[in-house]
């Protein structure tokens, strides 16, 4: 009986391998941090799925020779503003494969999802914002979308919008709650908060939105109150008063100079039991627009810079006291020099910090460079030249562990950040010897190298290191697909 079991089930494995695959690639190091498997392999891709992974050669309709290259996990991008077709484009050359705009979000979300259908060569997918449902509720009719590309209608509401500056009534906050509980159940991806562009939202406030993250056992994404330990504090307390899970996020800007605390303060608080994250982008300057409420009277104290640690996005120009007006009143992205060396490269070393890039949208191919070499960048210039990390923990902070975030409330992240049977065939495809970020401040799109082939759903969107512009394979992530 043994036997006989033995020779069905290899007649299977035969039948399935006699069978052409719609795509192979032979003879990668496939890397997956999920089972720390590090061995070449022969990956057949069928119908956007992750058919078999053998290790001798496998007969395909497409054949994509990778010796001497890694296999791994297409990379996960929990903080990825930048959700416009050629922003994807962009970022598929770094490797990336599924995009998340966790922090801002958007509102209304059932209609930016179907705006979204048909343009994207990535997956996607975001939160329900706090701002912009914020914005709703004191500016009635007012449907912003997406806020890191719709900030124009806030623009237009003027220097001081109620939306920001003024502090909610029971009133502001049923609509408020109502609309996230809306968003919700159109399948956002959790809840996202951007504190520090809505001041006037007190702690009471952000504690009854926390209240609907722990209701819906969704967590909340936040860029916190203000920058140091002290803001990071107010939204772990929230967490834990309100039983919400918390991510926070960019923490290499976050936690600023108190990098070391926070990390401490935040494994302390798993250690404790509660569900909390958060992520680091490998640069040391932020970027935001100018206009935002996060330049209101008090920023220098608040981001601990002056005039001089900002430049014009569009131009590189550092800014003075008389730009900083010019440019406020104008509105547009800035570049800010805020982080130092050391903190940054300790959150991308520490257990459980994940890769993020927090990438803008690119407007005339200006912004910042984290959009497009994020997750080059720590592969080629923190993992191999500094020897931070070893490749595979850097893998892991930009496959599993951003997929493992999601998924115990999101089931279609169960098949997304490993190399395993039955995952969807998101795929990237790099040389360990030379994959690097190349996109800078002055050059901020340029594309990174060594990088050949990046499959999203089993659809080449890079192919031989070159992008494949017609291809659009990118499927929503929510919550109830």
């Amino acid at each position: 009986m043994k036997l006989f079991l033995l020779f069905a089930v290899c007649f299977q494995i035969s039948l399935c391998f006699a069978e052409e695959f719609d795509l192979v690639l032979n003879n990668g190091r496939v890397m997956d941090p999920a089972t720390n498997l590090d061995a070449v392999r022969h990956i057949g891709i069928r119908e956007g799925k992750i058919a078999a992974i053998s290790d001798t050669p496998l007969p395909g309709k497409k054949i994509l020779e990778v010796k001497g290259h890694v296999v791994a996990p297409g990379f996960i991008d929990l903080h990825a503003h930048g959700q416009t077709t050629g922003d994807m484009q962009i970022k598929a050359c770094d490797g990336v494969t599924t995009v998340l705009d966790l922090e801002a979000g958007v509102y209304p979300v059932a209609a930016w999802y179907r705006a979204m259908e048909d343009t994207a060569p990535l997956n996607y997918g975001a939160t329900v914002g706090h701002i912009a449902a914020r914005f709703a509720a004191f500016h009635p009719g007012m449907e912003i979308g997406h806020w890191a590309v719709n900030r124009a209608k806030i623009a237009g509401l003027g220097a001081e919008p109620d939306g920001a500056n003024k502090v909610a009534r029971d009133a502001e906050l049923k609509l408020m709650g109502d609309a996230i509980k809306r968003g919700l159940d159109e399948g956002a991806l959790g809840i996202g908060f951007g504190i520090n562009y809505t001041p006037a939202a007190a702690p009471g406030e952000i504690a009854a939105m926390f209240r609907i993250a722990a209701e819906r056992k969704v967590p909340a994404y936040v860029h916190t109150r203000a920058f140091g330990i002290a803001a990071i504090e107010e939204a772990i307390n929230a967490a834990k008063t309100t039983g919400a899970a918390l991510h926070i996020v960019h923490v290499g800007s976050s936690a600023i100079g108190d990098m070391r605390e926070v990390l401490k303060l935040i494994d302390a608080s798993k250690a404790a039991g509660m569900d909390i994250s958060t992520e680091v982008y490998p640069y040391t300057a932020a970027s935001t627009v100018l206009e935002s409420a996060m330049f209101n009277p008090g920023w220098q104290a608040n981001l601990k810079i002056d005039y001089g640690d900002l430049a014009w996005a569009a131009t590189g120009e550092r800014l003075t006291q008389e730009s900083f007006e010019r440019y406020r009143n104008e509105g547009g992205w800035v570049i800010i020099y805020m982080m130092k060396d050391e903190n940054v490269e300790m959150a991308i070393a520490h257990p459980g910090v994940m890769i993020a890039s927090d990438g803008v949208p690119f407007i005339d191919g200006k912004g910042h460079p984290r959009g497009a070499g994020t997750f080059a960048r720590v592969l080629g210039h923190y993992s191999r030249e500094k020897k931070l990390l070893p490749l595979m923990e850097a893998l892991a902070k930009m496959t599993i562990l951003p997929a493992q975030r999601l998924e115990g409330y999101v089931p279609m992240m169960k098949g997304k950040g490993r190399i395993a049977l039955g995952a969807d065939a998101d795929i990237t495809v790099f040389d360990p010897a030379t994959v690097i970020d190349r996109a800078t401040f002055e050059s901020p799109t340029t594309a990174s190298a060594g990088i050949p082939h990046v499959i999203v759903n089993g659809v080449p969107v890079v192919l031989d290191g070159k992008l494949v512009k017609e291809a659009r394979p990118g499927r929503a992530v929510r919550i109830n697909p």
